[in-house]
């Protein structure tokens, strides 16, 4: 099995809809409080790991997983001891 490429998860992302793609960096231990974003979200993680927390709900998230997220919807992040690199694509 390959592994993923950013040319592929945007190739991919476009095909589905997705108007635009970014890699975040995100660093060591950042928690983020509750929030929204006014854009939906397909996201892989590239590196590191993360814990996103949607309602009572929490997704322990490492290198190679991937989710989804709607707009409006509250979450929160909390990332772990080596920060994390994800690629997001949005629907704005």
């Amino acid at each position: 099995m390959t592994s993923p490429t950013l040319d592929n998860f945007t190739r991919q992302a476009r095909a589905e809809g997705f108007d635009e793609v970014l890699v975040r960096e995100w660093p060591a231990d950042l928690v983020l409080a509750p929030h929204t974003h006014p854009f939906g979200v397909s996201a892989f993680v590239e590196r590191g790991e993360y814990w996103l927390t949607v309602g009572d709900q929490v997704t322990h998230l490492k290198a190679g997983d991937s989710f989804r997220l709607d707009r409006d919807v509250t979450h929160a992040e909390r990332y772990g001891a080596q920060g994390a690199t994800v690629w997001v694509a949005r629907t704005n």
